[in-house]
């Protein structure tokens, strides 16, 4: 419950970290968004939720965070770990999910993202960067399936960009609003809700082709 609770009060949990850490706030935002995006064992750390917090604590007189630096930082990070994640895949392959019921290495991930990369190409790279855990798994299955490295580089860096630019910004404008100060928690979890809609339409689009199968 404390976890969720840190999840859910982003706002005040980066605060008090600014607080505490001053410019090494930096780092762990950076090693966050790495590993979200880079390690195929750390799906359910924050992406979205937390470049709208760390935007909005930007905005905030007086802030530690400024935006100018952190946007680029956070690409850095975004792509490199989608790189990173794309190596990974390409070099151990499948091989890591031996274990069916794995905690570490849930097989159901790699499936959703296999069968997300399978509907939409190598746009998969871009557009899974909207959607929570396909995202950290959307570069290795392209390692796994070899898709061509200079291809592959062009969409991870269009979608890094995109996608911190887009939250960074939004949380920077909107999240020093009184209606979103007030309602910060249903504002995560409006973003968490938007997130997982398309993992949500795929999961009751293939249970209804199978049940009328």
């Amino acid at each position: 419950m404390e976890i969720l609770n840190w999840f859910l009060h982003l706002d005040e949990s980066l605060n008090q970290l600014a607080a505490s850490m001053g410019p090494w706030l930096y780092v762990v935002l950076f090693l966050v968004i790495f590993c979200e995006t880079g390690l195929v064992v750390t799906p359910f750390l924050p992406g979205d939720s937390l470049l709208f917090a760390v935007g909005a604590l930007a905005a905030t007189t007086g802030s530690p965070i400024q935006l100018g630096w952190m946007i680029p930082l956070l690409i850095v990070a975004a792509v490199l770990g989608d790189g990173v994640n794309y190596w990974a895949g390409k070099l151990i392959g499948p091989r890591v999910f031996r274990w069916e019921k794995s905690f570490l290495f849930n097989r159901k991930h790699l499936d959703h993202a296999q069968a997300f990369y399978d509907k939409y190409g190598s746009k998969t790279i871009v557009l899974a960067r909207f959607v929570p855990i396909v995202r950290t798994f959307a570069p290795f299955v392209a390692g796994i399936g070899k898709m061509n490295f200079f291809r592959f580089w062009s969409y991870n860096v269009i979608g890094g960009v995109v996608w911190v630019v887009l939250f960074l910004v939004l949380g920077f404008w909107f999240g020093n609003h009184e209606f979103v100060k007030k309602n910060f928690e249903v504002v995560i979890l409006a973003i968490i809700g938007i997130s997982i809609l398309p993992m949500i339409y795929e999961f009751w689009k293939s249970r209804s082709a199978g049940n009328a199968t």
